[in-house]
This record gives C-alpha cells, structure tokens and sequence, in this order.
C-alpha cells in the first residue's frame, strides 16, 4: 500500500490489478470492479478477445469485509471476470449502470441497483451519518453516446461525498473528457480522482481509436477537475492496454502534476 504525503491526509486505496481497487470511506468499505481471474483469453461471440497477462495481486477470500462495488459495467471481462461476478452474491450492494442493473438484478434482486447520470443514492455510516454516491457521465469510446454505446455498452462514474469527507470521483471505463467536464461543473474541486486509463485500444473498434483515457488524458482530466489526489487503475494486466505506468509519470510529469498522482 502506498504511504501519502502528510500534507495529503487521504485515506488510503490499495489497487489489485487492472481495474480492481479497495477503498474505505466513511466507515464503508468500496471496491471498484472486481476482476481476479488467472491471466488467460476471454472470448464472446462478436466481441474482440480480451487477453489477461498477469493475475490480481489478491484473492476475493483475502479482501475481508467488502460494503459496496462500484461497476462501471458489468458486459466486458475485463471490467466483471468469473471470479469477480460469483463474488457479487455475498456483497450487500453493487452499483452499476441502469442496463447493468437490470441484468444482475435478475439474480442479485436488490442487491444490484444501477445510476442513471446525476442519480444519488444514500448510504448509512456506520458511526452515523450519511454516503452520497451520485452516479456521472462515462463514454467507453470516442463520440457521443448514441453513437458509442451500440458498440461498447453502457458505463458510469460515480462520486462519492459525505460530511467531513473527501470528494472522491470514480471515473469507469469512460474516455469522454467533456464527461469529466460535466462533473467537475458540479463537483470539483475532487479530492482524490481513481481515474481509470491505460489507452485500450482495438483495431476493429472504432478505427483504433481510444476507448478509455490515454495518460496525457488523465493527466489533462486531472486538471479539470482540480484533483488533489489522483490513483490511476486499469493500465495494467490486460493486452489492450497501451501504456502503463512508465506512460502515467511521464505524462504527469510533463503536465506538472506529477506531486498528484500516486502509484504503489
């Protein structure tokens, strides 16, 4: 787990692989889509092929209590592998897109609620008061929506807020930086940004074009939305990933955040 600089005062996120993280908040235990299958292919008819390279840096039994998940969708593997779907049973709430929420719902019931952009939902602390978890714009490709989603499906971010707590944005699989416009208007400054990036691209999407945020793209969303903190996932564990951490500093760097943004 990564040690913050004192000046910073965050709580804590420890990152998995790919897109999996675990974050406390507000008494409340998070984790961002679950994906802990070995590396091997994934394949589904009329989809590309998703290539895992590396395993999770855990194991679903060793993530001890887990409140909610936050899904940026539920359709592609690297997003909800085997592993991370069966883990979806024993958690009381996953929070996803309305389509998402709708398919899992079939067998989780209650326990799988999807967010409509700017849709809040309120979650009880522990020691009393309140979770505001809103659910933002997310594009998973270039373009707008109607023109993407046939494609890529549905996606979400969400944020996070509570009183006397930190501003925390999720973005999901959405590489819209007029997306994260849109939020900041609403909720910047964002005191710590899990930003998802990596620059996945596929050849016979969308002519190669990016379907989540490159580095320089983080690096410029992080400047929107006046990030005080930001943990990049989803650059790594997968084949169509096309830039890594070497790529994240480099671009921080250059764009001057590079005291932002925090890697194990």
């Amino acid at each position: 787990m990564s040690t913050l600089p004192a000046a910073t005062g965050q709580f804590p996120v420890r990152v998995f692989g790919g897109p999996t993280a675990l974050f406390e908040y507000g008494g409340l235990r998070f984790l961002t889509d679950p994906t802990f299958d070995g590396p091997g292919d994934y394949r589904r008819p009329g989809r590309p092929v998703l290539t895992k390279t590396a395993p999770s840096t855990t194991t679903p039994a060793d993530l001890g209590r887990i409140d909610v998940v936050l899904l940026s969708h539920d359709e592609h593997a690297d997003n909800l592998d085997t592993s991370g779907r069966a883990l979806l049973a024993d958690i009381p709430l996953t929070l996803t897109t309305p389509s998402g929420g709708e398919r899992l719902g079939a067998h989780l019931g209650e326990k799988a609620k999807g967010l409509a952009d700017w849709e809040s939902i309120e979650l009880d602390r522990p020691d009393g008061g309140t979770i505001t978890v809103t659910g933002v714009p997310a594009i998973h490709g270039p373009g707008p929506r109607e023109e993407v989603e046939p494609f890529t499906g549905q996606v979400v971010g969400f944020v996070l807020t509570g009183e006397d707590l930190p501003t925390v944005y999720v973005s999901g699989d959405n590489a819209s930086l007029d997306a994260v416009r849109e939020t900041a208007v609403r909720f910047a400054p964002i005191d710590t940004a899990i930003l998802f990036a990596g620059a996945p691209r596929f050849p016979v999407l969308f002519d190669n074009q990016l379907i989540v945020l490159d580095s320089a793209q983080a690096a410029e969303a992080a400047e929107i939305l006046a990030a005080r903190r930001v943990v990049p996932v989803h650059y790594d564990s997968w084949a169509h990933f096309t830039e890594g951490r070497h790529d994240l500093v480099a671009a921080f760097t250059a764009a001057g955040l590079a005291d932002r943004l925090e890697l194990d």
